[in-house]
C-alpha cells in the first residue's frame, strides 16, 4: 500500500513565477545587446523593476513563512504561501508606489503586507516573524553581491551586471529601511511587543503614515545624502564597485 505524499503549503503562483519570467526576460535583453543601446536599457527596466516585485513577494513570503511555522494556519488560507504579488495587501501601496520611488529616485521603498494574528505569539516569535522580511531582503542582497563579485567584473556582458548591481542595491536599502523602528515597518514591529500598552496605543494612529513620513524625512537634502552614503558604504562592503550601481540606476532609467 502507497503512502499518501503529504501536500506542501508553499506553491508559487502563476503570478509570480510570471513575475520571475519577466525579470529573467529583461536579464537576457540586458545580457545581449551593447551597454549604450536602448534595447539594453529597456532590459535592465524590465529587470530592475520585475526583480524587485518578485523581492517584495519574497520579504512578505518569510513574514508569512515564519509565522506558518509558528503555528498561524490562516496564511495559508489567505494565499500568503504562494508568493502572488495580488495577495500582499494594497496593489497601489505595496507594489506601484514603491516602483514609482525606484523609477524617479532609486529608492527601495518597503512594499506589501500581510496580516498575521500577532496576538497568539509570545514577544520573541513576534520579533521573529517581525525579522524574517528584512532578512529575506539581506540574503537576496548577499547573493546576487556574491554572483556579481565572482562572475561580473570583468567588463563583459556590463549592462546586465549593472542592472543586477542596482537590484542588490535596493535590497540593501529595503533590508536597513525596514529595520528602522519607524511606526509601520518591520523594525518598528519587532520591538513593538516590549512597548508600554499606553505607547502602543498612541502609535497605532501613525503605523499608517510611517512610511510617508519617512519619504518626506529622505528628500530632505543633508539626510538623503547621510543614509545614501550609508547605504552605498554597506554595498561596497562586498567588494563590488560602487559605480555599479550608479550605472545599473542610470540605465534603468531609460527615459532620462
Amino acid at each position: 500500500m502507497s503512502i499518501p505524499l503529504r501536500r506542501t503549503p508553499v506553491r508559487p503562483s502563476p503570478v509570480f513565477l510570471g513575475v520571475v519570467a519577466v525579470a529573467g526576460a529583461g536579464g537576457v535583453i540586458a545580457w545581449t545587446n551593447p551597454v549604450a543601446s536602448s534595447t539594453a536599457r529597456l532590459g535592465v527596466f524590465v529587470l530592475v523593476l520585475a526583480g524587485w516585485i518578485a523581492t517584495v513577494c519574497l520579504h512578505e513570503f518569510g513574514h508569512a513563512f515564519t509565522a506558518f511555522k509558528a503555528g498561524d494556519r490562516d496564511v495559508e488560507l489567505r494565499g500568503y504561501l504562494t508568493l502572488n504579488p495580488l495577495k500582499y495587501s494594497n496593489p497601489l501601496l505595496s507594489v506601484i508606489l514603491p516602483i514609482i520611488f525606484i523609477a524617479i529616485g532609486g529608492i527601495g521603498l518597503p512594499g506589501g503586507a500581510v496580516y498575521l494574528r500577532t496576538d497568539m505569539f509570545e514577544p520573541k516569535v513576534q520579533r521573529r516573524i517581525s525579522l524574517a522580511g528584512p532578512a529575506a531582503n539581506a540574503l537576496v542582497a548577499v547573493i546576487l553581491l556574491i554572483v556579481i563579485r565572482l562572475f561580473g567584473t570583468d567588463g563583459t556582458h556590463a549592462a546586465f551586471w549593472y542592472g543586477l548591481s542596482f537590484l542588490a542595491f535596493l535590497q540593501v536599502m529595503a533590508t536597513i529601511l525596514n529595520l528602522l523602528p519607524v511606526p509601520g515597518l518591520d523594525g518598528y514591529a519587532a520591538l513593538e511587543p516590549y512597548l508600554s500598552y499606553d505607547t502602543r496605543r498612541s502609535l497605532a494612529n501613525v503605523k499608517g503614515y510611517g512610511i510617508l513620513i519617512l519619504v518626506a524625512i529622505l528628500f530632505v537634502p543633508q539626510v538623503n545624502s547621510a543614509f545614501f552614503g550609508a547605504i552605498y558604504w554597506i554595498f561596497g562592503l562586498s567588494g563590488v564597485p560602487e559605480i555599479f550601481a550608479q550605472y545599473g540606476n542610470y540605465l534603468m532609467r531609460f527615459w532620462a
